[in-house]
């Protein structure tokens, strides 16, 4: 697997998702994609994420877009997660890290002087034809829903 390219087709995938569904990319061809991954379900920062995607979603959808979130929980958190906030988009269960290796978004980080693996909250753009056309690394949750959906409307 290589890593995605800004301005190249991104490697055909295919994930595990809530409610019973399976994500596989060439099937969304006709649609843009974006998928963010972020670190734990239900944690600040991360259902802050969510709901700024959930709140824009009808604008995604109107500019023809699915919106994936990705992280390493087990489904039934994230279908718990999912529930509990109400998104409207599914949810990527990567235990395996195939798609977080894919995308290569684990990295070392440090939380309260330990270092460990995690995963690097990140957001990238696949265009209707399956090419990567954005990515965000080491984003801030503050207003990037709003940015990721003006790149998705410069489309």
């Amino acid at each position: 697997m290589s890593l995605p390219v800004i301005g190249e087709a991104v490697t055909h995938f295919t994930a595990a998702a809530t409610s019973e569904t399976t994500v596989t990319l060439s099937e969304l061809k006709g649609k843009n994609v974006v998928i963010y991954f972020y670190p734990k379900d239900s944690t600040p920062g991360c259902t802050t994420e969510g709901q700024n995607f959930r709140d824009l979603y009808p604008q995604f959808q109107a500019a023809n877009t699915e919106i994936f979130g990705v992280s390493r929980d087990g489904m039934r958190a994230h279908e718990n997660f999912k529930a509990k906030q109400a998104f409207p988009f599914e949810l990527i269960s990567d235990k395996e890290e195939e798609l977080c290796k894919l995308f290569d978004v684990i990295k070392l980080k440090k939380m309260y002087g330990k270092e460990h693996l995690g995963i690097e909250r990140s957001t990238f753009l696949i265009d209707a034809e399956g090419v990567l056309r954005n990515e965000w690394r080491k984003l801030k949750v503050a207003g990037h829903a709003d940015e990721v959906l003006e790149a998705v409307k410069a489309l």
